[in-house]
């Protein structure tokens, strides 16, 4: 493992542990306003490892429905982790099997949007780096589920004080964060108006998955941007 790459994943990594900690608290606390215990919330934090799925699968186990709707629902949340992973396939086919199954256990959203930054900027993306940036967010992740478990009941309902605005804002950021590339507003507005139609008629957490596909479907429709010219004077050199 290099040394200085997995350093600098550690680094990069613990300002987005530090900003998601509010959603480890928050996951915390209303998992055991649904009835969970201390030590369920945990392990489900621990093996489930993905922040929006979490909060709705707990929000469905709070409400007492069949286990297959929970899935179903946790799946349709969770569905964008396929794109996610087809779309930096390409800059992790150096892995080991193993290293892929551990890699795409932490692919998480910011886990993501800054794997695929490295891959497309050709810093390329190498293991060291990878587990380092997404070791330290799990840890934290964990540590900051366990703190909300713990004072949950001393928080009450998290809608009360705010917190629960805290997931779409950084939900947002993340996609803000992509405004400059090619196509970024009709697949979003194509997108942000599907998922608003389906959660009005088909009902949550679906318009999530169908908002998605929505977005993928305009992106597939658009025309590709048109490859610059040459400079001209590199072309005289070249003739």
């Amino acid at each position: 493992m290099n040394r200085s790459d997995f350093k600098q994943g550690l680094k990069g990594g613990a300002i987005i542990a530090l900003s998601s900690a509010p959603f480890g608290v928050l996951f915390g606390a209303v998992a055991i306003d649904n009835g969970l215990s201390f030590l369920e919330t945990l392990l489900m934090s621990a093996t489930v490892y993905a922040g929006a799925s979490q909060l709705v699968g707990i929000e469905l186990f709070g409400q007492r429905v069949e286990p297959w709707l929970v899935v179903l629902s946790v799946f349709a949340v969770n569905f964008r982790h396929i794109l996610y992973s087809a779309a930096i396939a390409k800059f992790v086919r150096h892995y080991t099997p193993l290293q892929k199954a551990l890699a795409f256990f932490l692919l998480v959203d910011p886990q993501f949007a800054e794997a695929f930054r490295r891959g497309e900027s050709g810093q390329g993306v190498s293991f060291s780096w990878y587990f380092g940036f997404g070791a330290v967010i799990y840890v934290c992740w964990s540590i900051s589920t366990m703190i909300g478990a713990w004072f949950g009941r001393m928080i009450g309902d998290p809608a009360s004080i705010g917190i629960d605005i805290l997931l779409p804002v950084y939900f947002l950021g993340m996609v803000l964060a992509f405004r400059s590339r090619w196509g970024f507003y009709p697949i979003v507005l194509a997108s942000a108006v599907a998922s608003i139609a389906a959660y009005h008629t088909v009902g949550s957490p679906w318009h999530v998955s169908i908002g998605a596909a929505a977005g993928v479907l305009v992106a597939t429709l658009l025309p590709l941007p048109a490859k610059q010219e040459p400079d001209a004077a590199v072309s005289e050199a070249e003739g």
